[in-house]
């Protein structure tokens, strides 16, 4: 599923146009973002909680040189599953 059939999704569940759940959607996808920028997080009870994520400082090496390199920390965005959502994809007949 992408952005567009979650539109169409919204729109058919709830009787909104489709111009509506777009902008629903996009609200939606906007505020969890504004949060994560603030290094806030965002948690929407049975389904999980998305937070900024700080990754350590380290040391890798380039593939075709095997030259070491130095990675500098960094924030990135994370998400954790909440029970409901873990139970349902366990739980679910889906394809693999």
């Amino acid at each position: 599923m992408n952005k567009s059939d979650l539109i169409d999704h919204v729109a058919s569940t709830t009787g909104l146009n489709k111009k509506q759940a777009g902008a629903a959607v996009n609200a939606v996808f906007d505020g969890i973002q504004a949060q994560l920028a603030k290094g806030q997080s965002v948690t929407v009870t049975g389904f999980g909680t998305f937070e900024v994520r700080q990754r350590k400082a380290r040391t890798g090496v380039k593939p075709g040189t095997s030259e070491r390199i130095k990675i500098p920390a960094s924030k990135a965005p994370g998400f954790k599953p909440g029970k409901t959502l873990k139970e349902a994809v366990k739980g679910s007949k889906g394809r693999r």
